[in-house]
């Protein structure tokens, strides 16, 4: 199979398309996947890069070793995986959307889960946090958040999202709240560095002051740590515009 053969075929596969553009080896092609398989004439040693590039979900040209090389990720979109079906969930649903990334919305009330409060999600799931989790199986191409706001739910649901590689696990709720979940997820194991990997309260610092904000600070926090960003003012940024710019 060819190079090109095997990009036509990836499905959901995730991979890295590795051009060489000037230096040694230069106009060769590299496909690393996610699980290892390459195919290709460019240089074995490209399959290095590739773990990182497809943790960050963006293209971008690299300088490795004289060689500039430009790196195209491929795979499905981002995943949004909410539990707790409350308001805040459809409107974060609808501002990721927009983005075209993946929705997905879990609780076990089934009420509450519904198409008819819930448009914007594409999947719905009825089910307590650990199953919840389970079914939708969160990887690090997928953001949690926890918007429950009751501790039969969210210490669980917390639980789930840091036993697994979501890159970012955000949850609602005030200072008080996140202090005594916190003093439950220790009692039940959990350790300092795994609590240190929970956003909470979630989202940037915009004053928000509705529903619709709220969701727009979260989601930004989401995307401000996809990139590696602080998600401060750009005016005080030193870094790049364009989190892919080279």
């Amino acid at each position: 199979m060819t190079l090109f053969e095997r990009l036509v075929e990836l499905g959901d596969d995730r991979a890295v398309l590795f051009t060489v553009l000037d230096g040694e080896d230069a106009g060769t092609k590299l496909l690393a996947l996610e699980n290892g398989e390459t195919v290709g004439d460019g240089p074995a040693e490209l399959v290095a890069q590739a773990p990182d590039l497809l943790r960050s979900g963006r293209s971008r040209q690299l300088e490795l070793e004289g060689r500039r090389v430009f790196a195209e990720v491929y795979g499905p979109p981002p995943r949004l995986f909410v539990y707790g079906a409350v308001d805040t969930a459809e409107a974060l649903c609808a501002a990721a959307k927009l983005l075209g990334w993946t929705t997905i919305v879990a609780d076990a009330r089934a009420k509450f889960v519904t198409a008819e409060r819930l448009p914007s999600a594409d999947r719905l799931i009825v089910a307590w946090p650990e199953e919840a989790f389970a079914e939708a199986a969160p990887d690090h191409a997928t953001a949690v958040v926890i918007l429950t706001h009751d501790e039969k739910f969210d210490v669980p649901a917390l639980q789930a999202a840091l036993a697994g590689d979501a890159f970012y696990v955000g949850a609602i709720g005030s200072r008080r709240t996140q202090d005594r979940r916190r003093e439950r997820l220790l009692e039940a194991g959990l350790d300092e560095s795994a609590l240190a990997r929970i956003a909470g309260p979630a989202g940037l610092d915009i004053g928000a002051d509705s529903i619709g904000e709220t969701a727009v600070s979260i989601l930004s926090e989401i995307l401000a740590t996809r990139a590696g960003r602080a998600g401060g003012p750009l005016r005080e940024s030193k870094q790049r515009i364009h989190a892919g710019a080279s």
